[in-house]
């Protein structure tokens, strides 16, 4: 079967976040983390389906939900998983600020390296902790946690360390050296380790993603695992996320935390995870190419010289380029590109230093990237 991802849709007039914010201008909208796909057919089938029974009540998972979960996990990662571990989710940052509600009192810190997804930094913060941030280091053009710095940042009140893996915005998949290094800084010290692999299934170079709580029983007693099919299948909107726990306590306490805050999955979000883990990864790998390609053209573009004083790491996961512009020295990069038709995410809310970095989401049809890039060459002729 194949799947035309070159396919436009129309998503100017839709309820789409991504291109409500430039409604009515000509700025291209390259910044949230959705693509600009069509969910694969199976899981629109399965919608139907539902849609047509016609009763929206209270739902909740049905094993073979679970099911489904399990077999992914075993066939992609070759970690075998209990049902019983499966603490199901309206959405993966409702995961986080779960994770970070459990960690110990209010006031007590939690660890995370930057540039990171934002709500690594809000999370703690709405829930009366301190996030940590410690940055992370280029070493041979690659980015790594800096074991080092953060071991200098422990205090006494250290509860939790949360990773990024894959990494959002650097595209980092990590080996399995760094993992275990992470997590015997973890056993080292005594943390949680809360992991957050909502890219897990986008892995765009010949290499595996490792769930961190796989490298040892030790290690996955003191895990929290976050996945969910949604930026893989482009479901975001359908809300439906899981924390993989496999020790008890761990699990009870995660759970106490949900209690009377989390909301249940929609029924609607149900089906749609299920459809997309049993029957969605003949397009899945179909995705993969296209992104590959995507990727590629970014990377070309910058490698060739024809983004001048734009410099960039090698995407290895995820659809999303971290783009330095420090050598633009622009002062106030966000509204620079926004002028030039680009809506890039700025770099400030992940950490990174004011007019350093945007993230650029390469999630969408070819022609849109090629007409973003086009844009890019012309904003800075006009430096």
């Amino acid at each position: 079967m194949s799947f035309n991802f070159d396919q436009p849709i129309d998503r100017q007039h839709s309820d789409s976040q991504k291109w409500q914010k430039y409604a009515g201008r000509d700025v291209l909208p390259l910044w949230v983390a959705d693509t600009d796909f069509a969910a694969p057919p199976a899981v629109t089938a399965a919608l139907r389906e539902r849609v047509e029974h016609e009763v929206f009540g209270y739902a909740k998972p049905l094993p073979s939900l679970n099911d489904a979960v399990i077999a992914h996990c075993t066939q992609h990662y070759g970690w075998t998983i209990d049902p019983s571990w499966i603490v199901w989710l309206p959405g993966l940052v409702t995961g986080l600020n779960v994770a970070a509600a459990m960690a110990g009192e209010r006031g007590d810190e939690i660890l995370c390296a930057t540039p990171v997804y934002p709500p690594f930094m809000s999370a703690p913060a709405n829930q009366g902790r301190v996030a940590v941030t410690v940055p992370m280091v280029l070493r041979n053009n690659r980015w790594e946690l800096d074991l080092n710095l953060l071991a200098q940042k422990i205090t006494p009140r250290t509860r939790q360390l949360f990773l990024c893996s894959p990494h959002n915005p650097v595209g980092r998949a990590f080996s399995r050296a760094e993992l275990e290094q992470i997590g015997a800084f973890c056993l080292r010290h005594n943390l949680v380790l809360v992991s957050d692999e909502i890219h897990c299934d986008l892995i765009l170079d010949d290499i595996a993603h490792i769930p961190a709580a796989t490298l040892s029983p030790e290690i996955a007693t003191r895990t929290i695992t976050l996945m969910a099919p949604s930026k893989t299948y482009n479901i975001a909107g359908l809300g439906c996320s899981f924390a993989v726990i496999s020790d008890a306590k761990l699990r009870a306490s995660f759970n106490r935390a949900t209690q009377g805050i989390v909301p249940d999955i929609n029924a609607l979000g149900l089906v749609a995870g299920e459809a997309a883990l049993r029957h969605g990864e003949p397009w899945r790998r179909a995705l993969l190419e296209y992104l590959r390609g995507n990727r590629d053209l970014i990377e070309h573009a910058v490698a060739r010289g024809e983004l001048p004083g734009i410099a960039m790491t090698h995407v290895e996961a995820t659809y999303l380029a971290w783009l330095n512009i420090e050598a633009l020295k622009l002062d106030n990069a966000h509204a620079f590109f926004e002028q030039h038709g680009l809506g890039f995410s700025d770099g400030s809310p992940f950490g990174a230093a004011s007019n350093s970095y945007v993230r650029l989401n390469f999630g969408c049809t070819r022609a849109t990237l090629v007409e973003a890039l086009a844009r890019l060459q012309r904003a800075l002729a006009s430096r």
